[in-house]
């Protein structure tokens, strides 16, 4: 039960103190889970990470919910998704009917320009966190210029179809690999 009420409470606080979306809450996410709490290793994170994307759903909801998974089986992956999508339904929903009536103050409107510009920084940051922690090899540079020259020519292409083909092509990497090793060390 101590498990699951500090699971709780760990995203309610990712939660409540995230802002800008599911990028935004991973550098929030690897303190409290990998380094405060040490319930799962930053490797696994990466790897929760790159499967959230590719699913449906919000990444910050998908992440919840396969770290609770991870550390409390199926009512904890349920906790952690309710856990960290409440916080983010009260505050909207409070201000929704708060900036109804006061969004048009200036200063309001310059309140947002600045919350953008900090989530700007935490999304930074989880993409230098997230580089740091990959395998930094010709071909993972190239799947990375390929992806987001793909995206840049391509603005209509769905994000999906660019993490499915980088997904495809890691795994034609991997086993062509696998096959050269195998072929290699059997002296074939």
């Amino acid at each position: 039960m101590k498990k699951y009420f500090q699971l709780c409470l760990t995203f309610i606080k990712i939660g409540l103190f995230s802002f800008g979306g599911g990028y935004a809450m991973i550098p929030l996410i690897e303190k409290e889970i990998v380094e405060k709490n040490n319930w799962i290793k930053r490797d696994d994170l990466l790897d929760m990470i790159a499967i959230s994307e590719s699913t449906p759903g919000p990444i910050a909801v998908n992440l919840a919910t396969f770290i609770g998974f991870q550390c409390g089986g199926l009512p904890g992956g349920i906790l952690a998704t309710l856990s960290v999508a409440l916080p983010s339904f009260i505050i909207i929903l409070v201000l929704s009917s708060i900036l109804r009536t006061s969004e048009s103050l200036k200063t309001v409107q310059y309140a947002f320009i600045g919350i953008r510009a900090g989530i700007l920084a935490l999304i930074l940051k989880a993409l230098i966190s997230m580089y740091q922690s990959c395998p930094k090899t010709t071909f993972s540079y190239f799947v990375i210029a390929a992806a987001f020259f793909a995206k840049i020519i391509f603005p209509a292409l769905s994000a999906i179809y660019i993490i499915i083909s980088c997904g495809l092509a890691g795994t034609i990497h991997t086993l062509l690999l696998r096959n050269k090793c195998i072929k290699g060390g059997t002296g074939q």
